[in-house]
C-alpha cells in the first residue's frame, strides 16, 4: 500500500499535537514497520522543517528530526509538470492540488490527511488517519 502523508499528519506526530497525535504516531509506526510505503512531497519537506524548527526552537534538533523522517518516508519530487497540472486540478487549494497531482503521478493508493474535504475532488482517495489505520488492520486480518 502506497500512501502520501499530508503535512498536518506529519506535524501532528512530530509535535505531539492533540487530539491527533495518537493516530499520526500509528501512521509513523506503520511506516517504520514497513506495513505500508509512506511518502511526503519535496515541497512539503520545507514546510515541515519550518514548522518543526519553530516548535523545537532549534535548527540542529529540527535537522535531526527531519533526518529521522527521511529514514521513514520516501520523498517524492515535485516537478514543474505537477505545478502546472495543479492549476487545472479539481482540488481548489493550490498547495493541496500540487500534492494531489504528485500523488497521481506517483500512483499513490491514498493521501492520508485530516483535511479529507480538501481533496474530495481529486483523483487519489483521501483518507483520515484513523480510517487508514482501520483499513490496514482489516486488511491484515483478511489476508
Amino acid at each position: 500500500m502506497k500512501a502520501l502523508i499530508d503535512i498536518n499528519v506529519i506535524v501532528d506526530a512530530m509535535t505531539s499535537r492533540e487530539p491527533w497525535k495518537e493516530s499520526a504516531e500509528k501512521i509513523f509506526l506503520m511506516a517504520a514497520y514497513q506495513a505500508m510505503d509512506a511518502y511526503i512531497t519535496a515541497s512539503s519537506a520545507t514546510d515541515i522543517y519550518y514548522l518543526v524548527r519553530k516548535y523545537l526552537h532549534s535548527t540542529e534538533q529540527a535537522k535531526q528530526v527531519m533526518g529521522k523522517l527521511y529514514a521513514l518516508m520516501e520523498i517524492l519530487a515535485v516537478t514543474g509538470e505537477e505545478c502546472v497540472d495543479a492549476l487545472a486540478s479539481a482540488v481548489r487549494d493550490y498547495e493541496d492540488a500540487v500534492i494531489e497531482r504528485t500523488a497521481v503521478k506517483a500512483e499513490m493508493d491514498y493521501i492520508i490527511t485530516r483535511n479529507v474535504k480538501d481533496y474530495q475532488d481529486g483523483m487519489v482517495k483521501a483518507i483520515l488517519p484513523d480510517d487508514f489505520i482501520a483499513l490496514m488492520e482489516d486488511e491484515r486480518y483478511t489476508d
